[in-house]
């Protein structure tokens, strides 16, 4: 039988609410891993704010990183555009200033896919971000 994180990451995985605020009821870790050492939030439909929202409301770790590519769940969100999700990762203590493994901040994914919403939010939130080297990694004209 699976290990209540592996349910509660294949729950999330596939967007069943209803499954997942019922295995975390049922004593399920938020934080837990699943045989590939991502967390339910790590590998939730970053499309589903709701599910999002349940998952951090029951303390899920906004600034966990993937363990190949450092990468938080912000840093997921902003580069498929999800402008809500991010929002509610930032509403529940993501911090935006977390550089992948390569020193991409979620917003410079965001700015290379295009998600002008997404950018913008980021921008509201920590206004003027630079690279290291005080440049802007991108302009847009």
């Amino acid at each position: 039988m699976a290990c209540r994180s592996d349910l509660l990451c294949n729950a999330s995985a596939c967007g069943k609410l209803e499954e997942v605020l019922d295995l975390l009821k049922a004593g399920a870790d938020v934080n837990g891993l699943n045989e590939f050492r991502r967390t339910p939030l790590q590998v939730a439909m970053l499309g589903n704010t709701e599910l999002v929202r349940a998952l951090l409301a029951a303390g899920a770790d906004p600034n966990a990183r993937d363990h190949i590519l450092n990468l938080t769940v912000t840093h997921d969100a902003a580069r498929e555009g999800f402008a809500e999700t991010v929002r509610e990762l930032v509403n529940h203590g993501a911090d935006v200033n977390l550089a992948d493994a390569i020193g991409n901040l979620p917003l410079h994914l965001a700015a290379r896919e295009g998600h002008l919403e997404v950018v913008r939010t980021l921008q509201a939130i920590r206004p003027g971000m630079v690279s290291k080297t005080c440049r802007p990694r991108f302009h847009f004209e």
